[in-house]
């Protein structure tokens, strides 16, 4: 019986990252370039941040919320409700390595966090820029993690959180710059060498 779990586990593990990958995830090359392209500056000030001004989840097609198009998108054979609610599933936590099959183990992740964003320009955006940011389902910004390792993570850049999976970190790291780059936001010089080390790692 154990045998048979264990093989189960691997075959949800083996299965499930290609179901969650966020769109537009760049090239080694271009997410090079970007991080080259993007404006160096001290970290700015949290002084009159709210989550609440960058309004999410939002409903995006019918009943389903960004939270619960995420899930979707992220899972492997996920069933939802006339609420939109998964019902069935699995989700791979690239972050980690766990597989889930109760969606309530599940935070979707800002890649850039909002307070960063905040800290990084977004603090001079309107709050209908902030919505689209923290609802962006175009650009790799949102993804399904496990939720204590995203709450673990908070909201810190590279240069003080990582995955732990250290073969997932070329992909955060791409992914981190694509989003900074997209919507225009600065970089500290810690960060900046932090995801260069982190691109270096990617074989493309």
């Amino acid at each position: 019986m154990a045998a048979a779990l264990a093989g189960l586990t691997t075959s949800l593990v083996l299965a499930a990252p290609a179901g969650a990958t966020p769109p537009n995830i760049p090239s080694k090359a271009t997410a090079q370039s970007e991080l080259n392209a993007l404006t160096v500056a001290a970290e700015g000030s949290l002084t009159g941040y709210s989550r609440d001004l960058f309004p999410h989840w939002i409903t995006i097609s019918g009943a389903c919320d960004t939270r619960e198009t995420v899930l979707r998108r992220d899972g492997t054979g996920v069933t939802v409700n006339s609420s939109c609610t998964p019902t069935s599933g699995s989700w791979y936590s690239p972050y980690d390595g766990a597989t889930w099959t109760n969606p309530s183990d599940l935070d979707i992740d800002h890649v850039v966090p909002l307070a960063e964003a905040w800290r990084s320009g977004a603090n001079t955006w309107t709050t209908s820029r902030r919505q689209s940011f923290a609802n962006d389902l175009t650009y790799p910004q949102l993804i399904a993690v496990t939720d204590n390792v995203n709450q673990s993570k908070g909201d810190q850049d590279p240069s003080t959180w990582q995955p732990s999976r250290t073969a997932y970190r070329c992909t955060y790291a791409k992914m981190w710059v694509h989003s900074k780059y997209h919507w225009g936001l600065r970089l500290q010089s810690a960060e900046k060498s932090a995801l260069q080390t982190m691109l270096n790692s990617c074989s493309s």
